[in-house]
C-alpha cells in the first residue's frame, strides 16, 4: 500500500466560535482523506463580514460564501500552495437549512475546496 501524499497544514479561526466548533484535528483527517498530491494548505474559518468582502474582492459577488478555494499554483512547485476560506456564519445556516449537523456540513466543505485545490472542478469528473 503507498503512503498518502505529504501535506501541510495551518489552521486559522478569524471567527473565534469556529474553533469549538471544528477542531484542527478534524480539519487534518478532512484534507488528508482528499489529497491526491502533495500539498500546503491553509485553511481559515472566517466571520460573515470577512467572507463577504473575499466574495466579492475575488469573485465579484456581493454576499458570504460557503467556502473560497484560492490555489497559488507555480508549476515549478512539487508541493503547490492553496487557501482554503470557509464563512462559519453561512456554515451554521446551510447546515441547519439542510437538517445536517454543522461538523458534517464543514467536512463537506473541506473536502470540497481540498478537491478544487487539486484541480477538480464543478464540470470535470
Amino acid at each position: 500500500m503507498t503512503p498518502p501524499p505529504a501535506f501541510s497544514l495551518s489552521v486559522q479561526y478569524a471567527d473565534t466560535c469556529s474553533q469549538h466548533l471544528f477542531p484542527r484535528y478534524r480539519i487534518r483527517r478532512w484534507v488528508q482523506s482528499a489529497i491526491l498530491t502533495p500539498l500546503t494548505c491553509v485553511v481559515r474559518f472566517v466571520s460573515e463580514a470577512e467572507g463577504r468582502t473575499l466574495n466579492r474582492s475575488y469573485r465579484g459577488k456581493d454576499y458570504a460564501t460557503n467556502v473560497l478555494t484560492f490555489l497559488y499554483d507555480d508549476e515549478d512547485e512539487a508541493c503547490p500552495h492553496t487557501d482554503i476560506v470557509l464563512c462559519t456564519d453561512v456554515i451554521l445556516r446551510e447546515a441547519d437549512a439542510q437538517g445536517k449537523t454543522p461538523l458534517a456540513h464543514a467536512a463537506h466543505l473541506v473536502i470540497h475546496g481540498t478537491l478544487h485545490a487539486q484541480g477538480f472542478g464543478h464540470d470535470s469528473p
